[in-house]
């Protein structure tokens, strides 16, 4: 390498000065100068970085060291406050009982500030204390009218902007800008009377669906430690699966949202690209125009999902954003009970998923049947086209060059170096990235198979049960399942509906994936040792049926519990 470099400045010099005798001796010591430079400078940058990393986790520390002083003064003045109880009370019944006054904001907020706490010493899930949800409190009481959310204690992902909050995409980069004003989503949620009091932990670039960056470290499933909550919005499934949060909100590119709540056990909501704003909003990557980003809720069952969309879907939200549809939310539709037609599949044909998410599709189509609804098998056309061509393209469609330019001037978190590996491929393997993608053709194709079925919605699998630790980062192309509603835009949920059972994990030694090849061998590395771990389906509608996504999805999992014996919320 060192030979290649000299004799490479060697020849460069003679090109610049032909007339001029090059003494090798001075090639040699330029040559050695130049690495020793380029070392020296590479040394001072990550001691650089190194030193922003230890202070924004020392800031973290004094954060959380606030938090918790501030729930253990409350606790020394209010003795007889029953945290158990409220943190065990459903968010439609919680809401009740602050407007009827029955509880205080106080009481909830600091029990829920309690539990986040215990909950992120044993999983890592939150980022930063809001110190300013406690001076909330009082601007709550206030209010002449109570929101829908009033008094809600809700957390959000670190890239929704809350003011004189950092949103760092896990970048260390980002660690130096606050935001100078509230998101939209953050000055809907306090109008409705909710109060954000957390922001969560994220994965490095938010371009994988494991939880981990090289500020904050990595976030782990609170049902199992050796497996990852998923990603990118990690960090709020696992707070709301360890019962830290009862409403959170993620964001959703290629499964950001549903890939968390398929891990945690959650209840979680893609919506329609704009149905809910998005300024305010930082991404490590701007002008992603071919897959739209959505954001929107998580929580522990679908009725929360709903009053949130109801709490967000109003004129406050149409005025601060007008480039978002001023639809409310359409309570015919949701409460409707007229019998569906719904399609199925169990796979997509380009990721065969594990034995036990399949399952799950075909014993919720049964019970759907049993119902009196329509179950019609659906085929969902060239998915392989849509993950090579529109999605990987779409997203890296600077062939990842932006990225790339990102994590130069940062220490890569280990989970990543696969997929910055795969950005590193020579440009002229990539050039075929750099191009306009236009899924409008393939949205169309789509569009006309689900109408000459006449469905109303599909039930289909989502990615799960939970990975093991750092498997995520080496299968990118197993999110086939949820991403391919991005490429559509269409509104999509994640409702869980059973456990992996010991049978699953049998059957699960004789699988061989879609193709027999490498991913496939992953996948099933990735997915052992899994047993009474969540398994979830998703619920899928066309665009802007939101209410008909999560009318679906109540249905799910009112039948689901059923099943199972168990009460729905």
């Amino acid at each position: 390498m060192q030979q290649d470099t000299f004799i490479g400045v060697h020849e460069r010099l003679k090109q610049l000065w032909p007339e001029v005798e090059i003494d090798c001796h001075v090639v040699l010591a330029l040559t050695c100068g130049s690495a020793v430079a380029f070392l020296a400078l590479k040394w001072v940058s990550q001691k650089r970085i190194k030193k922003q990393i230890q202070d924004a986790q020392k800031k973290r520390e004094l954060s959380l060291e606030k938090m918790e002083k501030a729930v253990q003064k409350f606790k020394q003045q209010n003795p007889s406050a029953q945290a158990a109880h409220i943190l065990s009370l459903p968010l439609v019944e919680l809401t009740e009982k602050l407007k009827e006054e029955s509880l205080s904001p106080e009481s909830v907020l600091y029990a829920y500030m309690g539990k986040a706490l215990t909950v992120n010493q044993e999983v890592n899930c939150v980022r930063h204390f809001i110190p300013e949800c406690e001076q909330s409190l009082q601007k709550l009481k206030r209010q002449t009218e109570k929101g829908l959310l009033y008094g809600v204690p809700v957390s959000i992902k670190d890239h929704i902007g809350y003011k004189g909050h950092l949103s760092t995409c896990g970048f260390t980069v980002s660690l130096a800008i606050l935001e100078e004003e509230d998101s939209v989503l953050v000055k809907v949620l306090k109008r409705q009377g909710a109060n954000p009091f957390v922001i969560t932990n994220v994965p490095q670039s938010l371009m994988t669906y494991d939880c981990s960056n090289s500020i904050f470290g990595q976030t782990v499933n609170p049902l199992n430690h050796r497996k990852s909550p998923g990603g990118s919005s990690g960090g709020e499934g696992a707070l709301i699966a360890g019962g830290g949060s009862i409403l959170g909100f993620g964001t959703d590119l290629g499964g950001s949202i549903r890939l968390p709540s398929s891990f945690c056990g959650l209840c979680g909501l893609k919506p329609t690209g704009n149905r809910l704003s998005n300024l305010g909003v930082r991404g490590p990557v701007d002008g992603i125009h071919s897959v739209t980003l959505s954001l929107g809720p998580m929580a522990r069952d679908v009725d929360s999902l709903v009053l949130c969309m109801k709490a967000l879907l109003c004129d406050y939200m149409f005025q601060l954003d007008p480039t978002v549809p001023p639809m409310l939310f359409n309570e015919e539709i949701y409460s409707s009970t007229a019998p569906l037609r719904i399609g199925y599949y169990d796979t997509d044909g380009y990721f065969l998923l594990p034995p036990c998410m399949r399952r799950a599709v075909h014993e919720t189509r049964k019970l759907l049947q049993e119902a009196g609804h329509t179950l019609v098998h659906f085929t969902p056309p060239s998915v392989p086209y849509v993950m090579d061509e529109l999605f990987i393209k779409g997203v890296f469609a600077d062939g990842g060059s932006t990225l790339l330019a990102m994590f130069g001037k940062d220490i890569i978190d280990p989970s990543l170096k696969h997929q910055v590996n795969y950005l590193r491929i020579p440009n002229l393997v990539k050039k075929g990235f750099v191009k306009i993608i236009k899924p409008w053709a393939y949205c169309k194709k789509f569009v006309d198979e689900w109408r000459k079925c006449k469905l109303d919605v599909v039930l289909c699998p989502v990615l799960g049960p939970a990975f093991t630790l750092s498997y995520p980062g080496k299968l990118l192309a197993a999110v086939s399942s949820t991403m391919l509603y991005n490429v559509l835009n269409f509104p999509a949920g994640v409702v869980p509906v059973t456990t992996v059972t010991e049978d699953d994990e049998e059957e699960l030694q004789q699988y061989q994936g879609q193709y027999g090849d490498p991913w496939d061998k992953k996948l099933k590395k990735a997915v052992e040792g899994t047993v009474g771990l969540p398994v979830a389906v998703q619920c899928v509608a066309l665009p802007w049926q939101e209410e008909l996504c999560l009318r679906f999805m109540k249905e799910v999992e009112t039948l689901s519990c059923k099943g199972r014996g168990k009460k729905a919320i």
